[in-house]
């Protein structure tokens, strides 16, 4: 069945490891330095889509509901390294976890599903106003684990968007990164596409659940059938979370993150990026070697947790991953579509939002900038940031241009809101971490 869709020691240690969370936390944190931070199974996802043929069959209704893939799974395929550049080791010397979540089956053709293996959000909670049926197969994603050449993409829909930067812009990052905010076709619209439910506030440092629901009440039925968003869900569980466990890599989790780059390399956002690398000066390539540097930057294999090849900045930065010195934690793990996804199978629990550190506008439903508290696997991550509603083209672009033209703070301004991206290097051409900081 195609369609499964697929926090430290110290801060010296976390710079190494590129993730700068213990400082977000020190930012949230009051003056009385009670905070503790105390950040298993692997991200999985699996057919919750639906779009229509391309012989003019009826549209299907399909909601966002998780597929609740049954504990026996495993993969059985031969596995192959991803190329691209070594990177060395870093950290302590390779470790062995007794938490290995299994890895998805590619054998789709051999596969059933079975009626109770369907699962609506609110597992944690159950109650939700909205109703949600089950979603629909989509054949669209049998394409999936084609050759990035013979899949289908939608048609560029650019007419009229003008993404070349100004002078203004080139010189401001802010007003950059706004643009980019301003270009993003396909962000969501609170109330309209989805409703999220943020509970009550709290200090980092202080204990217990806030949230009586979880934080997404219901997602628009056509939400994840949207192109980029789809193939970004096909990405989520080629992961192990464990920081330290190998990363296998087959021909499919290839395909798919060359066909997710080149999907998204059709919207406003990643051709602004591009051709403002390009009029700084930053880039000398033509559109086909800027796909290729994103696919490199954001996928290639690299050395976290003392193990080679067991994190890339995707995996980091979108899926998450769990640090196994001494007491787990979980860092990364940034994105809204993967706790949407993981808190309708239950494995995320939403414990509120972060009190803002100075007086001011807190949160509601149609806030899209987020500082909350969470459990992922029963392991907490007591503050992350995350924008809500963003589509993935996006992100990847924000952080990209962060990445190359901005510093390891970067304030910025994205529609409403005043963020702080903070971007951790890992070495001189990888991402370690980045992510945002509500600036209050």
């Amino acid at each position: 069945m195609e369609g499964l869709i697929k926090g430290l020691i110290n801060v010296a240690l976390d710079a190494i490891d590129g993730d700068g969370e213990q400082e977000q936390r020190r930012n949230q944190a009051t003056s009385t330095q009670e905070e503790e931070v105390g950040e298993r199974s692997r991200a999985t996802w699996a057919e919750v889509v639906s779009s229509k043929s391309d012989d003019n069959q009826s549209e299907a209704h399909s909601t966002g509901a998780a597929y609740h893939r049954p504990s026996s799974w495993d993969r059985k395929e031969k596995t192959e390294e991803s190329g691209g550049a070594k990177w060395g080791n870093v950290g302590a010397a390779n470790q062995s976890y007794s938490h290995q979540p299994p890895r998805r089956h590619h054998n789709e053709e051999s596969e059933e599903i079975k009626e109770e293996d369907w699962q609506t959000v609110g597992s944690k909670k159950q109650h939700h106003p909205a109703s949600h049926g089950r979603p629909q197969k989509s054949e669209a994603w049998n394409g999936y684990k084609k050759s990035p050449s013979e899949q289908n993409y939608s048609e560029e829909t650019l007419h009229g968007l003008n993404t070349e930067p100004t002078q203004e812009e080139l010189h401001d990052l802010s007003k950059a990164c706004n643009r980019l905010w301003d270009l993003d076709r396909n962000r969501l619209v609170p109330e309209k596409d989805y409703q999220i439910n943020v509970g009550e506030g709290k200090k980092v440092y202080r204990n217990g659940d806030m949230a009586h629901e979880p934080l997404f009440t219901w997602l628009s039925d056509d939400v994840l059938r949207k192109p980029t968003i789809s193939r970004f869900c096909a990405l989520l569980d080629n992961y192990n979370p464990n920081e330290g466990y190998k990363e296998e890599v087959t021909a499919q989790d290839k395909h798919e993150q060359t066909a997710f780059i080149e999907e998204i390399s059709r919207t406003g956002p990643i051709k602004y990026v591009f051709n403002y690398l390009i009029a700084k000066g930053v880039l000398d390539c033509n559109y086909e070697e800027f796909k290729r540097i994103m696919i490199s930057l954001w996928f290639n294999l690299c050395g976290r947790g003392g193990t080679y090849g067991s994190s890339s900045a995707f995996e980091h930065v979108f899926v998450g991953e769990i640090k196994n010195r001494g007491e787990n934690e979980i860092s990364g793990f940034h994105n809204w579509i993967q706790f949407y996804l993981e808190e309708a199978k239950g494995t995320v629990d939403y414990q509120g939002f972060i009190l803002p550190r100075r007086r001011g506008e807190l949160p509601d439903s149609e806030t899209q900038v987020l500082t909350i508290q969470f459990e992922w696997h029963g392991i907490l991550k007591s503050v992350s940031s995350t924008l809500i509603g963003v589509s993935p083209e996006f992100e990847i672009a924000l952080y990209t241009l962060c990445y190359f033209v901005g510093r390891e703070d970067n304030g910025v301004n994205l529609g409403p809101y005043c963020v702080n991206i903070k971007c951790y290097r890992m070495g001189n051409d990888k991402i370690g971490s980045v992510f945002p900081i509500v600036e209050n």
